[in-house]
């Protein structure tokens, strides 16, 4: 249920598309998040709270980001872990921390023709590779700096439920609740808040819990420029093309969406 922090500067790659050079005017795109360099988890916020871990194998995190001329779809699976401290009789009080290794990144792109229409889909290893670069996760980054861009981070720091906050009282094998999660996402070296909507499904055998399963109710925004994903040439060499001068080819936000699996430890 606190899964939110997952995911997402992923999304940030997908600006990819269509990295050409043309000289423009350097200019700050946005506001800039602030610098950090790992979240921690929050500690339980009640002595009732439950351990579940993330099983990677279930997790799912995909991106789009949409353009006028370029539409890209990314995703990157079974590369999330963490922890949820999980109060079942309370859910608003769970609290996590959740990682995704974006190093295993995919992105795939369909372009419009003169009538504006979309083609097929296809993946392009170049795109993929400018992608890498973008990040700062390319084979010419040096291995530390590498490592710590490839982690994106949420560290839950509240939740709001629609409903009934006591699922250990609700009865069936199955007991979905509608909830909010606002935490700090960090993504590379940045942290930004973000709140995000999503539906969790709690398995019980019994009375006892098994496991959450948690999906976005409807995807995320993470910009680009938030978190200085920005045209690059190589590692540490900015592109003289900016996110501006590259509309309407490429958009500068990144729509996330996820889901994975928490399970209490047998």
């Amino acid at each position: 249920m606190n899964p939110t922090r997952m995911w997402l500067p992923l999304a940030a790659v997908l600006v990819l598309a269509g990295c050409g050079k043309e000289e423009v005017a350097a200019k700050p795109e946005a506001t800039i998040a602030p610098t950090s360099t790992a979240l921690v988890a929050a500690r339980p916020a009640t002595l009732e709270a439950r351990k579940l871990v993330v099983d990677p194998t279930t997790s799912k995190v995909d991106l789009v980001m949409e353009a006028p001329i370029e539409k890209i779809r990314g995703r990157v699976y079974g590369a999330a872990t963490g922890d949820l401290q999980v109060d079942f009789m309370d859910v608003s009080k769970t609290t996590g921390l959740i990682t995704v290794d974006i190093s295993g990144l995919e992105l795939f792109q369909t372009k419009a023709d003169k009538a504006g229409k979309f083609g097929e889909e296809t993946k392009s290893d170049a795109q993929n590779q400018h992608a890498r670069t973008w990040l700062e996760i390319s084979a010419d980054t040096p291995a530390d700096v590498r490592k710590q861009n490839s982690l994106v981070q949420f560290s839950i720091k509240s939740i709001t439920v629609a409903g009934d906050k006591n699922v250990a009282a609700m009865k069936g094998a199955e007991r979905r609740v509608k909830l909010k999660a606002t935490g700090d996402f960090l993504h590379p070296g940045h942290t930004a808040e973000k709140t995000v909507e999503l539906d969790a499904t709690f398995r019980f055998d019994g009375d006892k819990p098994v496991s959450v399963t948690v999906k976005t109710a409807e995807p995320f925004v993470v910009g680009l420029a938030e978190h200085e994903v920005k045209p690059r040439d190589a590692f540490g060499k900015l592109a003289q093309k900016t996110l501006e001068a590259l509309s309407p080819k490429v958009t500068k936000d990144a729509k996330v969406s996820i889901e994975y699996t928490a399970k209490v430890p047998r």
